[in-house]
């Protein structure tokens, strides 16, 4: 039996099921340690969307963990000194594992604990950075060193596809230190039970008034700059005259400036953010998922994987780290430069004329999603956990 450590911010809806199906593998003894206690109860804000949100889906079941005492002053993940946790290595120390897993170092306490378990147990990293905004300069040099010197303690690395694993590469490690372990949703929960979804969504259509006959292009995310929301008013501004509509889904600080600036445009439509649960009726209601973003820090974009397990084509800026994994250009969507507006305005106004390549392409978009699983994520963590 092995005993792994995670040591992890906060309980979030995409690490909570993959950390129960972790604990339940024969031969690994799993705990997770939380080092930002504030989001243990529930409601949380997040700025992101610029609102307390509470996940509909159980976050702290199946597995053991615990809230280490976070002592920052300004507690959250949005900065280095937002995690300040004096008693996790003790805590971990006493625990006893075999195996350390950090997901993310870029908090005091977190680079405190891999450098300080470094050649005491073996130390796992898990993170999903790329190369994608890197600038030329001084500053990409000593980025560059800094990280070098980062990663020199850690053993092994998990990649989440292929521009994280260029990253590491980059950045010192070996090709025997890394093992590929998927971002990853719970591609069961959004695709069984699928023709159910769709009825469903079809008549959610109705009440909102999309017909059938129209092609709706979904957005579903945080209304924040990185994610490039204003891109899908100008391709709503250029094909107003097609039979598309917009569906912008979220909430966040661009929300009131977006409305204002849609408000002459019938072809683009706003709802608010809606809840895990009911994300596989939400990705039904569109035709086509959209994701401009133009970063920085659009490291992966786990709602590409979620649009495909709902059989969704998929449009995706060259910015987002998913794009180069998940879509295959032209037979389940696009892979746009994030200012290529004229790319977006052709492939849609194909579609419109094509709608039986709208369903070959969704088809498409779910046999990809099925190498990015959970079980792929945890064969990774066991791969690695064997050599140890």
């Amino acid at each position: 039996m092995k005993r792994l450590a995670v040591v992890t911010s906060h309980p979030i809806q995409y690490n909570a099921p993959w950390f129960k199906l972790l604990a339940n593998e024969e031969g690994i003894q799993l705990k997770v340690f939380y080092t930002w206690e504030q989001s243990a109860g529930g409601n949380t804000f997040d700025p992101g969307f610029g609102k307390k949100i509470t996940w509909d889906i159980p976050l702290l079941e199946g597995y053991e963990f615990s809230f280490t005492k976070n002592v920052s002053d300004n507690p959250g993940t949005h900065h280095f000194k937002g995690i300040i946790t004096p008693f996790l290595n003790a805590e971990i120390e006493q625990w006893k594992p075999d195996a350390l897993l950090i997901i993310g170092w870029s908090f005091d306490s977190h680079l405190h604990c891999l450098r300080h378990f470094h050649k005491k147990v073996p130390v796992i990293f898990r993170g999903d950075s790329t190369l994608l905004d890197e600038k030329p300069g001084w500053r990409r040099i000593i980025r560059r060193i800094s990280l070098r010197w980062v990663f020199s303690y850690i053993d092994h690395a998990l990649y989440v596809g292929t521009n994280n694993k260029q990253y590491f590469l980059k950045h010192g490690l070996k090709e025997s230190q890394l093992e590929f372990a998927p971002h990853a949703i719970d591609n069961e929960r959004f695709s069984n039970g699928a023709d159910v979804f769709e009825e469903e969504a079809l008549k959610w259509r109705r009440e909102l008034g999309l017909g059938t006959d129209e092609v709706v292009v979904l957005f579903a995310g945080k209304f924040e700059p990185k994610k490039n929301p204003f891109f899908i008013l100008q391709l709503a501004d250029r094909l107003k005259d097609h039979n598309i509509t917009f569906l912008l889904i979220g909430n966040g600080p661009l929300e009131a400036s977006l409305k204002e600036s849609a408000k002459d445009n019938a072809r683009v439509r706003f709802m608010d953010f809606q809840n895990q649960g009911r994300m596989p009726l939400v990705y039904r209601l569109g035709d086509v998922f959209i994701l401009p973003s133009t970063g920085p820090g659009e490291t992966w974009g786990l709602a590409i994987n979620e649009a495909s397990a709902c059989s969704r084509p998929v449009m995706v800026s060259n910015k987002v780290g998913c794009a180069i994994d998940l879509v295959h250009q032209d037979k389940n969507g696009i892979i746009f430069s994030s200012d290529d507006i004229e790319r977006c305005v052709e492939f849609l106004t194909r579609l419109v004329h094509d709608k039986d390549r709208i369903k070959h392409m969704g088809s498409y978009s779910r046999q990809i999603i099925y190498q990015y699983s959970f079980y792929h994520l945890i064969e990774g963590v066991k791969k690695i956990i064997q050599k140890l």
